[in-house]
C-alpha cells in the first residue's frame, strides 16, 4: 500500500495533484493499491482525509499474516521541510499502523527536468538547447525557488547545478519562507552579468502558501514559471521512493504485490 502524504493546507488543487500523481504511480505499476492522506487535515475531513485517517484505516483493514509495513508513506515534497515533514512524521507515529516514511523525492534529475519543462511553457527557456531557435523571453538568470529553510536551499542547489547544465546558464536556489532570500539571490545573479531573471519553482504546489510565489516574483522584478505540479516525473519518484523502501527493484515490480 502506498499513501502519498499531500502537506500544506488541504484544497482541491493539491488534491488534484496528488490524484494525478497516484494516477501516474499506478499507470507505472499496474495493481498498486494507492491512497491519498492531507497532512494537515482534521480526522473528521471526509472531503480531505487527514493522513493519520487514511492510515489508521488501512491498519485496520491489513492481514495480520503480512510481513511488510502496513503501508509505505511517501511525502509529496521536492525537498527536505523539516516542519512539514515533522506533521508528516507525528501523523504516521500517532496512527499506529505501523507505516514506514521515506525520503523526500528530490534532488533529483527529473526533478531538474520538470523544472526546464515549466520555464518553457512559461516562455522563459529553450524547450530544447539543440533546437536551432531562441525564445526572446527566454531568461538569462534562474532563481530556483524552494521552501523548507536553508536545507531546503541546499538540495534544491543540487538540482540547480543540474538545470544549469541543461540551459548552459546560472541558477542559484532561493528559500522563499525566508526574509530577503529571494531578492539577495537575485542580486548576485544580476552582479555577475545576468539580464533577464525567473523565478522557478522546485515545488510541486500543495505545500506552497498562496500568493508566496507572486510576491517573490514581485521582490524579484521577474517573471514565474509554474510549479512541478503533477508533471510525470513526480509520478515516477513517487513509485521509485515506495519501490525502494520495500526492497522492490522497480524493473521487477510488475510480478511482485503492490501492497
Amino acid at each position: 500500500m502506498l499513501v502519498l502524504a499531500v502537506p500544506g493546507t488541504p484544497s482541491a488543487a493539491g488534491r488534484g495533484i496528488a490524484e494525478e500523481v497516484t494516477s501516474i504511480a499506478r499507470s507505472e505499476l499496474p495493481g498498486l493499491d494507492a491512497r491519498v492522506g492531507f497532512s494537515e487535515s482534521a480526522d473528521e475531513d471526509t472531503e480531505f482525509p487527514s493522513l493519520r485517517a487514511v492510515l489508521s484505516q488501512v491498519a485496520a483493514e491489513r492481514d495480520d499474516a503480512e510481513q511488510r509495513p502496513s503501508a509505505v508513506v511517501v511525502p509529496l515534497l521536492a525537498g527536505p521541510d523539516s516542519a512539514q515533514l515533522r506533521g508528516i512524521r507525528q501523523a504516521v507515529l500517532s496512527s499506529g499502523s505501523g507505516a514506514e516514511l521515506t525520503d523526500v523525492l528530490g534532488p533529483h534529475p527529473l526533478l531538474a527536468e520538470g523544472v526546464h519543462v515549466r520555464l518553457s511553457e512559461a516562455d522563459l527557456a529553450r524547450a530544447d538547447r539543440a533546437r536551432l531557435f531562441t525564445v526572446a523571453t527566454a531568461a538569462d538568470g534562474i532563481i530556483l525557488a524552494t521552501v523548507g529553510g536553508e536545507e531546503a536551499v541546499q538540495a534544491a542547489g543540487i538540482t540547480g547545478m543540474l538545470l544549469s547544465a541543461r540551459l548552459a546558464v546560472p541558477v542559484l536556489a532561493a528559500a522563499l519562507d525566508k526574509a530577503g532570500s529571494v531578492a539577495d539571490v537575485a542580486a548576485q545573479l544580476v552582479d555577475a552579468g545576468s539580464q533577464q531573471l525567473a523565478l522557478a519553482p522546485c515545488l510541486i504546489g500543495p505545500e506552497v502558501p498562496d500568493g508566496l510565489l507572486a510576491a517573490a516574483a514581485e521582490e524579484a522584478g521577474c517573471a514565474t514559471a509554474e510549479p512541478l505540479g503533477a508533471y510525470p516525473g513526480i509520478g515516477k519518484l513517487v513509485l521509485s521512493a515506495y519501490t525502494t523502501k520495500l526492497g522492490i527493484p522497480l524493473r521487477d515490480s510488475q510480478g511482485a504485490s503492490a501492497r
